[in-house]
């Protein structure tokens, strides 16, 4: 029995039999086997044919029939055990039997759904969003998946641009931080266990500065820009081993990303020394003849590979051109080689070798497919990701025994609408997903009443439905309010030029307003909205973002205190369209403003406040935080001393909560010209009320350093201010000097 196993098992893996080779002579081994088209065949990468993440091209024959040939590397969109096991028993039916790729987007959860990324961003939880992470992947690994193509690190300071939900916001040091943490969840204690995927740094790079926020637009800026602001995310991630990369749909200064030799060759593969491989985003390569930087598909073939794109994404230049290239002389096919080997490389650190078979498994599918505890952690992370932007007259939390509370809104008893955008549909999410309604009913008392009226659809001017909801609002004691935009308004292509409320949705707030009811007003979007009527007039308001499968139940926990909202703004909130881009760590100019009124030939608008609505790093708590006794180890420094920074904060109200304590500096004079603030670190600490507790910052010369304008990185002597506080605005202030 044992002798029939062994050959049995010989004959399904026998090619995989490289004694205790390293995976690079393995690699080395199996690259001497293959012909030309076999090499190229690992830069290809289809899509699957039930959902698509983009224009969709596929030929299903065909492209089975090149999976048998082996000539396709990687599926995405691809999942499931018993699906991911199909189509890995057509890759061995190839020559050299070698294992397909399964990539998906997993971008905030899989099977259990969280936070959108920037509403977990808004959190500044680096511990939960890692955990997230590792949840996804566990549950994705149990579907088959091998490759999610997250995280995104752009930074984004245009919330116009719909891929801002994707991402952690405007400040390059809090977007690098998550970008680690997430990339860390998903690859857990290494490639090759069962419970870890390969993460994808995207998109690279500064697809976030695209102009006017428009989706796929160009994007022209100083390579000083680009290092000191776009690029930092993508550096540490390569330094933290992320498993691939993913190239922007943008060109950057009249080169596309997808064939830009300076990003992809010189700065990521050989200044970086990059080992991964980098795979286009869907269509990226072909799309470079209407972009104007390449005549056919054939040049745009020989331009990306050159450049260094190792894999192509659904635009299936490189199996059609790539032979002929090399052949005639054009492409090196050294090129080649070293593209296939960052491909093949990754299959067996992932195992795929020794079993093709290992993440297709339906009894770790099955144990995945409600993880109570998944969800458990969901709904923590819902309500550490709400941000409290106003409570003047303290109607928060909510009594669980009032007597009569209206939910009204579009949102109210939305199931999937949850999920946000960039989430994987299951057939029972209508079943799994928690409403708001429900979520708040499960919490009220059985003694009291919840009432309910949708008052107005998403994006129509349909006020037919006003009548109910004013009369609906007049029968409670409190007005809860779901308003926002719908979920699939904010993500890839949903790029917007109005950010206010869509529909009549402001309209039926204003009349529910006049019935004097006290009102809590909650926002439910993945980027910042402009809502500047309900900032000026509502006085309560949270920032709910979409919160995922547990969402009901996230918002219930906050809305009736047992969770004490903590989060950020990751971003900075706008008071117009306008004003936009609007972030906090802009340059000064030789005519700054004096205050947030101040317009008479400074650099303002002529009709709009100075300020932004809501600044970065704001949000509010059931209780107060003071801050006090701020002291430095030393107002003047010199060469490589630390700075020790300590102050105290202490709850002085009436709840216990976290608060996230930022620290900024201000290099005042620079050979080229510094922010007024930069985020340097920050701490979220849970205080007890009326307990107090001493945070401490060390900032190094390593924090002072920059980029001039020869791209030279290093720090100067100077002043530096030393500021801490509650949000970006709202700081203390301290004057310190470093010299080298």
């Amino acid at each position: 029995m044992k002798k029939l196993y062994f050959i049995l098992a010989f004959t399904i893996f026998g090619f995989n039999s490289f004694g205790q080779k390293t995976n690079d002579q393995k690699v080395s081994e199996l690259l001497s086997k293959m012909t030309l088209e076999e090499k190229i065949g690992q830069l290809v990468q289809y899509s699957g044919f039930e959902y698509a993440t983009g224009p969709q091209n596929s030929n299903s024959a065909s492209v089975l029939d090149q999976i048998k040939k082996g000539k396709v590397g990687s599926m995405l969109n691809v999942s499931g055990a018993e699906e991911t096991r199909k189509f890995q028993e057509l890759a061995l039916k190839s020559r050299l039997k070698i294992p397909l790729l399964f990539g998906q987007d997993v971008i905030h959860g899989y099977r259990t759904t969280f936070p959108v990324n920037l509403g977990q961003a808004a959190s500044w939880d680096l511990g939960l969003i890692e955990k997230s992470e590792r949840i996804a992947a566990t549950e994705a690994s149990a579907y088959g998946i091998h490759w999610t193509f997250a995280p995104m690190v752009d930074i984004a300071r245009d919330p116009r641009w719909g891929r801002v939900m994707e991402g952690s916001g405007e400040d390059t040091y809090l977007g690098t931080q998550i970008g680690l943490a997430r990339i860390k969840g998903f690859q857990g204690r290494g490639l090759g266990n069962l419970d870890a995927i390969m993460a994808c740094a995207k998109h690279f790079a500064a697809y976030g500065a695209a102009v006017g926020g428009r989706d796929y637009n160009s994007v022209d800026m100083s390579l000083r820009q680009l290092h000191e602001t776009y690029l930092p995310p993508f550096k540490a991630a390569a330094e933290a081993g992320v498993a691939t990369f993913m190239n922007s749909f943008n060109d950057i200064n009249g080169i596309p990303a997808t064939a830009n030799r300076y990003i992809l060759r010189n700065l990521l593969k050989d200044k970086w020394k990059y080992q991964g491989f980098v795979v286009s985003d869907w269509g990226s390569i072909g799309e470079m003849v209407p972009h104007g930087y390449a005549k056919d598909n054939k040049e745009a073939a020989e331009k990306a590979i050159i450049a260094g794109s190792d894999m192509d994404m659904e635009s299936r230049v490189y199996m059609a051109e790539l032979p002929n290239l090399v052949k005639e002389g054009k492409v090196d096919p050294k090129l080649i080689d070293d593209a296939a080997r960052k491909i093949l490389l990754k299959k067996f650190e992932m195992g795929l070798f020794d079993d093709p078979y290992r993440f297709s498994s339906e009894k770790r599918q099955k144990e995945q497919l409600n993880n109570q505890e998944n969800r458990e952690f969901g709904r923590e992370f819902g309500s550490k990701s709400i941000v409290l932007l106003k409570n003047q007259k303290n109607i928060l939390p909510i009594s669980k025994s009032t007597k009569t509370v209206a939910l009204i809104g579009p949102f109210g008893k939305e199931t999937t609408a949850n999920h946000g955008f960039w989430s994987v549909a299951f057939k029972d999410d209508n079943q799994r997903i928690i409403t708001q309604f429900d979520g708040i009913k499960n919490q009220l008392d059985k003694n009291s009443t919840l009432l309910y009226a949708k008052g107005a659809n998403v994006d129509d001017q349909d006020k037919s439905m006003f009548a109910e909801a004013i009369e609906t609002a007049k029968k409670a004691d409190v007005v809860i309010m779901t308003l926002g935009e719908g979920h699939a308004m904010s993500g890839e292509a949903k790029s917007r030029s109005n950010l206010h409320f869509t529909g009549v949705q402001e309209d039926l707030l204003k009349e529910i307003a006049k019935t004097g009811k006290p009102i809590v007003l909650m926002i439910n979007a993945g980027r910042p909205l402009v809502f500047d009527w309900a900032a000026d007039n509502i006085p309560t308001i949270m920032y709910n973002w979409w919160l995922g499968t547990e969402a009901g139940n996230s918002i219930a926990d906050v809305l009736f205190g047992t969770v004490n909202p903590g989060g950020k703004l990751p971003m900075t909130f706008p008071r117009t369209e306008g004003q936009i881009p609007v972030y906090y760590n802009h340059y000064n100019t030789g005519r700054p403003a004096k205050n947030n009124t101040d317009r008479n030939y400074v650099s303002a608008y002529i009709d709009l406040d100075n300020d932004p609505k809501f600044p970065f790093g704001y949000g509010l708590s059931y209780t107060q935080f003071k801050y006090s006794d701020m002291n430095l180890s030393s107002t003047n420094l010199k060469g490589n001393q630390r700075l020790n920074i300590s102050l105290n904060i202490s709850n002085t109200g009436n709840y216990d909560g976290e608060e996230v304590v930022q620290l900024y500096i201000k290099d005042l004079f620079g050979r080229v010209v510094r922010p007024v603030k930069e985020l340097k670190g920050f701490h979220k600490v849970f205080i007890k009320k009326g307990e107090t507790k001493t945070v401490n910052f060390i900032l190094t010369p390593e924090n002072l350093k920059f980029y001039d304008d020869e791209l030279n990185y290093d720090w100067e002597s100077g002043e530096f201010d030393i500021m801490v506080g509650t949000n970006s605005q709202n700081v203390q202030a301290m004057r310190i000097n470093w010299s080298k």
